[in-house]
């Protein structure tokens, strides 16, 4: 019963326990199914000579019964003819042949309880086999879903939060920043638009204004009112134009020599 020494440890070690010394845990479940197989294989053969063993017991017995009955029978017969002393002679054989079927059949009880003990033995580790396989893909998924929780708490563990947030923070700051200096640049270009456009509509009403008032008084034969010397009001709106291009062109000028 020697190789069934390993067998006993295997089923008085914890496997949690040994998961939880190893430093691969998933070898370690793999090595438990490996030596568990080796030793099933090991106890199947183990289980194979012993039944073996029994059934020869078992042909011997019978040999020694029926050698002991083939004695009494022929004993009879040399009795039945009237030879005392053949008689004699044929149970001197049946007497040993009496005491083989004695050491044959407690040879047989013994191999055949020690065959029962190790078919327990082979269905107990078969069964333990099977237990650890069905449970050998849920280890190894625990240990894989253990060691992904544990490398991400060390990410996060190395991450300086509270430094991070503080760039975020100065990187938002300066976005705000940058969108409120877009935003008065277009209040000032919206303004300085409809300035422009009051003063081109102005210009334009007046011109109206002066052609009209020189068709009226041309149809009453009056002169023009112009002063000697003051621009004419063609004049006036090409150097309102000029003016407001220039005014432009600073304006662009300045925003390049801020950037």
């Amino acid at each position: 019963m020697g190789i069934f020494s390993r067998i006993s440890d295997i089923f008085k070690s914890n496997v949690n326990d040994l998961i939880d010394r190893a430093e691969d845990p998933e070898k370690m479940v793999k090595q438990i199914i490996m030596d568990m197989d080796k030793e099933l294989q090991k106890s199947t053969q183990a289980l194979g000579k012993a039944v073996a063993s029994e059934r020869m017991a078992e042909k011997q017995l019978n040999d020694a019964v029926r050698k002991s009955a083939d004695w009494e029978a022929k004993a009879k017969a040399a009795l039945a003819s009237g030879n005392t002393d053949l008689a004699k002679r044929a149970l001197s054989q049946k007497v040993k042949a009496d005491e083989e079927v004695n050491t044959y059949r407690e040879m047989h009880e013994t191999i055949s309880n020690q065959t029962e003990a190790i078919k327990t033995q082979v269905e107990t580790l078969k069964a333990k086999m099977a237990e650890a396989k069905s449970r050998q893909a849920m280890l190894i998924a625990r240990s894989q879903m253990a060691e992904t929780q544990k490398s991400l708490a060390k990410s996060i563990g190395g991450i300086d939060t509270s430094s991070s947030f503080e760039k975020f923070n100065r990187m938002e700051q300066k976005v705000m920043e940058k969108e409120a200096e877009a935003e008065a640049f277009s209040q000032m270009a919206g303004a300085t638009s409809q300035k422009d456009y009051e003063t081109f509509e102005q210009l334009q009403t007046d011109a109206k204004v002066d052609s009209e008032l020189q068709r009226l008084m041309a149809e009453l034969g009056q002169t023009s009112p112009t002063v000697e010397g003051e621009p004419s009001l063609e004049e006036q709106i090409a150097a309102a134009e000029a003016a407001a291009a220039e005014a432009a062109s600073a304006a662009v000028a300045g925003e390049g020599g801020e950037g």
